[in-house]
């Protein structure tokens, strides 16, 4: 799996960290809030995209008076203790990560996730130490399935696209990595199910869990 790997990229929400489900009733509570029933097409509009790109287009689509910015406000009040208190590792990643900062290899972390809420889960799990470079879609300007937060990560990292293995739970994140010229290793996570069958297509490799490799 790792052979001619220099870096090593994960995603956060749904590959790191077990937090798809918060997300889904963040979703709902939040569309609640406002009299809003949730469409059942939502998960998949919004998926891969930034915090921002995400608020833009709530804020189209349901006609929200709030601004983007207070919008963005609010997912962030809202998830903010979910990470510091509620929301685990996937099994095996500390094992991983770890294993992988030993044998020298560089690691990144590419995620649709807002900076701020990125640095609550590091900060909690105690591994901010282990990446050498850290983006989020918001900052690269474009979110998943388009390449540039990979292509951005591996510059950073100072390594060629074809030397980087990415880790990844969605279709949408698959289809970015792979874009950009890297191999990917697709992680089950229980609400990407309904698209399995083409992320096993797509990846090229799917795990059950990080505890298969680490």
């Amino acid at each position: 799996m790792f052979e001619r790997v220099k870096a090593v990229i994960f995603d956060m929400d749904g590959t790191l960290v077990d937090s798809m489900g918060m997300w889904r009733e963040i979703d709902r509570n939040f569309l609640a809030k406002r009299g809003i029933p949730v469409p059942e097409d939502i998960q998949q509009a919004i998926e891969g995209k930034s915090f921002t790109e995400t608020a833009v287009y709530f804020k189209k689509r349901f006609q929200l008076s709030e601004s983007v910015e207070e919008i963005i406000a609010e997912w962030i009040e809202m998830s903010k203790n979910y990470y510091e208190h509620q929301i685990p590792l996937k099994p095996g990643v500390r094992r991983l990560v770890e294993y992988l900062y030993k044998k020298g290899y560089k690691i990144g972390l590419a995620t649709s996730g807002q900076r701020q809420l990125v640095e609550v889960v590091l900060r909690r799990h105690r591994l901010k130490s282990y990446f050498q470079s850290i983006w989020t879609s918001c900052e690269v300007g474009k979110g998943k399935p388009h390449p540039d937060i990979f292509l951005k990560v591996a510059e950073d990292l100072g390594v060629k696209p074809a030397e980087c293995l990415v880790f990844e739970d969605t279709l949408a994140g698959v289809l970015a990595g792979k874009r950009a010229g890297m191999r990917v290793v697709a992680v089950y996570d229980a609400y990407s199910v309904p698209q399995m069958e083409k992320i096993r297509e797509v990846a090229d490799k799917y795990i059950e869990s990080f505890e298969e490799i680490a």
